[in-house]
């Protein structure tokens, strides 16, 4: 499965309410890191069926954005059961990535 682009309007059921962690990708099209990021998500998503993978992309996402104060892209976060457990800024490594999942 590929990672999904979600809005506000699809958020909370996407993200808040899933069965599954999430690995959830803050990014916009012009972050230079959030491009090198992207393809490791990707990979990510089609790899681990256990997780949900899903993208905000802040420009068109803004509330979201200010929502979970979002200073600098690519952030990532892990989200269970509706709560954020690890949150990282920054382009990351696939081990790096992979780690905040455990």
């Amino acid at each position: 499965m590929s990672a999904i682009n979600i809005s506000k309007n699809d958020f909370h059921e996407e993200v808040m309410n899933s069965d599954k962690p999430v690995l959830l990708d803050f990014w916009a099209p012009w972050c230079g890191s959030c491009r090198m990021v992207v393809p490791i998500v990707e990979e990510i998503a089609k790899e681990r069926s256990d997780i949900k993978v899903v993208k905000v992309n802040i420009d068109e996402e803004e509330d979201l954005a200010r929502e979970f104060k979002i200073m600098t892209i690519p952030t990532l976060m892990v989200i269970k059961d509706g709560q954020v457990v690890k949150r990282s800024s920054g382009a990351k490594r696939k081990s790096a990535i992979l780690e905040m999942l455990q």
